[in-house]
């Protein structure tokens, strides 16, 4: 039986334990994975693995022993509760002992959890599933979290009390990241707010979001675009003392940059404009560059990009100038753009 996707995201926290198996499928075996692990998490409960409720069969071992995984599925545990047999990387090669385990389950036997990769419409495996009436094959692609699905995930992570500002940050967050990096996000936010009793807000997700850039490249180029020129001078000695590259430095700047001609040019307000940016941009940081670019407009934007692209063509050059020196005075030059 074929899950769509809208039925899928709502299986893997009620999962069907009356059918006998579920295929999951798909390009990225990141996602695959996480998956994986919430869907046997579910099905077993938070002492599964400890009570050896949970079985591994080796996808390669059905090839050479198709009655492997039947056995496994078949075999007692010790210990009561809902049995799980794993195997990972199938492929259209082992359809033929996945056919005759679908064919002969029973009532009471250990679900099958399988994995594999990008199945087309063609895949035998792929068929074997979704034609099956005891069992599920379920695609998994690159498609961003809905509203609901982080909103469970907040759940799951403990993190139930939040301002909308904050809310709205951790959907943005949701779809510009990877599954595994914004699972990992939600996890350091949990951490991070243990004890807060006041709602968690967007200062707290932009403190465990992903660095872009390092803080003080940050802070250089903040200076910059908020015309501080009296700042930028000890900014740069302090990054050359740290041993930063300018090219890399020049790269950062122009990215930001980029971000606030983007932002001017759309023909959107700023907010909306920054919210759909990638890498995403929230919190305190947005407010910054929202005034930025009131302050900045589209057209001095990109003159302050002509002289960024123009450093950083000198910067990769062959001329002998100091590279330091020549980027400090073009960042002084562009913050001095920006009318007082």
């Amino acid at each position: 039986m074929k899950l769509s996707a809208r039925d899928a995201a709502g299986f893997f926290d009620r999962p069907d334990t009356s059918k006998a198996a579920i295929l999951l499928f798909g390009p990225d075996a990141m996602r695959i994975s996480l998956k994986r692990k919430a869907l046997v998490d579910t099905l077993l409960g938070p002492n599964g693995d400890e009570e050896m409720r949970l079985s591994r069969v080796e996808s390669a071992a059905l090839r050479k022993s198709p009655a492997e995984l039947l056995d496994a599925l078949k075999a007692s545990g010790f210990f009561p509760g809902q049995r799980v047999v794993l195997v990972e990387g199938l492929t259209d090669a082992t359809t033929k002992s996945i056919e005759a385990a679908l064919q002969d389950w029973q009532t009471g036997d250990a679900i099958l959890v399988a994995t594999a990769g990008q199945l087309n419409a063609r895949s035998k495996l792929r068929k074997a599933f979704e034609s099956a009436r005891n069992a599920y094959g379920i695609g998994i692609y690159a498609d961003p979290p809905s509203r609901a699905e982080i909103e469970n995930m907040l759940a799951k992570a403990n993190l139930t009390s939040l301002t909308p500002d904050a809310m709205q940050d951790i959907i943005t967050l949701g779809q510009a990241l990877d599954p595994g990096d914004f699972s990992q996000t939600l996890e350091k936010i949990s951490l991070y707010t243990l004890n807060q009793t006041d709602a968690i807000s967007s200062q707290n997700i932009a403190d465990c979001a992903p660095a872009v850039t390092d803080a003080a490249m940050d802070d250089v180029i903040r200076d910059m675009a908020d015309g501080r020129s009296d700042r930028i001078g000890p900014q740069m000695q302090r990054l050359a003392g740290q041993g930063v590259n300018p090219t890399t430095l020049c790269i950062a700047a122009t990215r930001h940059f980029r971000a606030l001609h983007g932002a001017a040019s759309s023909g959107d307000s700023p907010a909306n404009a920054l919210s759909r940016a990638r890498p995403p941009v929230f919190g305190p940081r947005r407010d910054q560059m929202i005034n930025q670019i009131k302050g900045w407009g589209a057209a001095r934007l990109e003159q302050a990009l002509g002289v960024l692209m123009d450093t950083d063509l000198m910067l990769r050059s062959a001329q002998n100038a100091p590279a330091f020196a020549a980027t400090e005075r073009s960042f002084i030059r562009i913050s001095m753009m920006r009318p007082k």
